[in-house]
């Protein structure tokens, strides 16, 4: 029953290296301490592979089971951790010169809403034409964007213009 192991850190069968092991049977139950080779023979009788799942323990921690279920399990837990993961995305708000006192609120509430979830905020303000010439103003914008979110948040990346756009990246403290 020598199979390849599909996942590289996960040792199985003949690939397992220490000389005794704490072996778990196919049932749950811990066995104790076995010679590799003794652990190995359990594993081929119950027609079944000999798994590696903890092996910075003293002795290594092996059970008997199915590889291809064992490995499929694994594999499901990791992307449910993955979907569960929250942060780490980068939401963007764009904001013109001639935005309306209204308007601006109506971003600032979705901007605190993508803070509270953990994600960092990149604001950018577009310049139009001639509006190139009044840099000074995107950033009275952005200040003031910053003043009314109000202490909830932490500047990462001061404004920096950036073609067109004058932008910097916030999240909560």
């Amino acid at each position: 029953m020598k199979r390849k192991t599909i996942s590289k850190d996960t040792r199985i069968n003949h690939q397992i290296r220490a000389k005794e092991v704490r072996l778990i049977d196919d049932e749950g139950n811990q066995i104790g301490v076995v010679a590799i080779g003794e652990a190995i023979k359990r594993a081929e009788k119950a027609e079944l592979d000999l798994v590696e799942v903890s092996p910075s323990a003293k002795p290594p921690v092996c059970k008997i089971v199915d590889w291809g279920k064992y490995n499929y399990r694994k594999e499901k837990e990791q992307q449910r951790a993955r979907r569960n993961q929250k942060g780490g995305d980068v939401k963007q708000m764009r904001l013109s010169l001639k935005i309306g006192e209204h308007d601006m609120d109506t971003k600032l509430r979705k901007v605190s809403a993508f803070l509270e979830d953990g994600h960092k905020v990149k604001l950018s303000v577009f310049f139009r034409g001639r509006e190139m010439a009044h840099q000074e103003l995107g950033n009275d914008l952005l200040d003031r964007a910053i003043e009314k979110l109000d202490t909830e948040v932490a500047v990462d990346q001061k404004p920096v213009m950036q073609g067109r756009y004058m932008t910097m990246m916030i999240r909560s403290k």
